[in-house]
C-alpha cells in the first residue's frame, strides 16, 4: 500500500477534476449546439427571469447555514446564476465569442467556489489549496483561448 494522502491533497484533486469536467462539458456543448436553436426574445426574457428567480431562492436557502458553509453556498448560488446567464446568452445568440465567454464564466465560477471551499482549511493547507485552485483556473482559462 502507498502512503495516505493528506486531506488537502484529496480536496485539490476534487477541485481539479471539477474544473476539468466543467471545461470538457462546456466545449462539448458548444460544439454540438445547433445554430438553429436560437430562441425568441420572449423565450429569452422568460428564461432570464427564471434564472433570476432561481438565484433568489438559492440565496434564501443559504440563510440557514453558518460560517464558511454559508459563504460557499452563496458563492455556488452566484456562480450558478452567472453560468446559467452565460449559457442563455449563448443559446439566444450563438457565436464562438459567446461559447468562449461561457467557458470563461464556468472556469471563473469553479475557481471562486474552490477558493471559498479552501477557507475551510487553515495555514499551509489553505495556501496550497488556493494555489492549486488558481493553477487549475489558469489552465482552464488558457484552454478557452485555444
Amino acid at each position: 500500500m502507498g502512503p495516505q494522502q493528506p486531506p488537502e491533497a484529496h480536496m485539490t484533486t476534487k477541485i481539479l477534476t471539477a474544473l476539468a469536467l466543467c471545461a470538457a462539458s462546456a466545449i462539448a456543448a458548444a460544439q454540438t449546439a445547433p445554430a438553429s436553436a436560437a430562441m425568441t426574445k420572449a423565450e429569452y426574457n422568460a428564461a432570464k427571469e427564471r434564472i433570476e428567480m432561481n438565484h433568489k431562492n438559492a440565496k434564501k436557502a443559504c440563510d440557514t447555514l453558518k460560517d464558511n458553509a454559508k459563504d460557499v453556498c452563496q458563492e455556488e448560488a452566484k456562480g450558478k446564476e452567472r453560468v446559467e446567464k452565460a449559457e442563455l446568452e449563448n443559446q439566444y445568440k450563438p457565436s464562438p465569442g459567446h461559447a468562449r465567454k461561457l467557458e470563461e464564466v464556468k472556469a471563473d465560477t469553479a475557481y471562486a467556489i474552490a477558493k471559498e471551499k479552501c477557507e475551510d482549511q487553515a495555514g499551509d493547507a489553505e495556501k496550497v489549496c488556493k494555489a492549486d485552485a488558481k493553477a487549475a483556473h489558469e489552465r482552464a482559462i488558457k484552454a478557452t483561448k485555444g
